[in-house]
């Protein structure tokens, strides 16, 4: 008995999503969810900005699960809006299923990076550590699973968004840059992990 590579798999090598009106609605229904969240906070006087993270505090750790969905104000809204509407339909190529794992993935390590690693006393909200985990994502993902077209998509991406990629360093007041370079170590493993389970499928032949 012996083993053959794996057939191609389209749908993991894609570069836009099979359904892009179904990605479109997804993604425009999380990014209303922002506003939403936004808008609730505004009307409350911005209290919900202190359900962030708060590093290294028991009380402070389910901020890891809100904070991605609250902003300090509009401006910081709007900053972000742009490129986790593009990011996140481009990520969306593989299908729904994975983009919620790629998702799930970015979220857990960008939130728990922040709460490890972040200046104690500070509150750490805001979508720009997945907007940073899905580019980096997309960067990345047609080096693991060799696919020309995807390395194309990462070059374009490189030209007009590269310079984001200076805030994984630190420096720049008021910005996390934990939530940054933790967002985009989660892309790099969500892209290396779905690149290793595609490979792992063969195809078993007898001789």
């Amino acid at each position: 008995m012996s083993t053959l590579p794996a057939p191609r798999n389209d749908q993991a090598n894609r570069v836009l999503p099979a359904k892009p009106k179904t990605a479109a609605l997804v993604v425009l229904v999380f990014t209303a969810l922002l506003y939403l969240a936004e808008a609730v906070d505004t009307i409350v006087h911005h209290r919900l900005d202190a359900e962030g993270i708060v590093p290294r505090t028991l009380g402070g750790l389910d901020g890891v699960v809100w904070a991605p969905l609250l902003h300090a104000g509009w401006p910081h809204l709007l900053a972000n809006t742009v490129p986790v509407v593009v990011f996140a339909f481009l990520a969306m190529a593989a299908g729904l299923v994975r983009w919620v794992l790629v998702t799930a993935t970015i979220w857990l390590v960008s939130g728990l990076g922040v709460w490890l690693t972040a200046e104690p006393g500070t509150v750490t909200i805001g979508a720009s550590g997945l907007a940073f985990g899905w580019l980096a994502y997309l960067l990345v993902r047609g080096l693991f699973n060799r696919a020309f077209a995807q390395i194309v998509v990462a070059a374009v991406l490189l030209i007009g968004w590269g310079g984001m990629l200076w805030g994984v360093l630190p420096g720049h007041p008021g910005v996390s840059w934990q939530a940054h370079a933790f967002g985009a170590l989660g892309g790099i493993l969500a892209a290396w992990f779905g690149a290793r389970a595609g490979r792992r499928r063969t195809v078993p032949s007898n001789p």
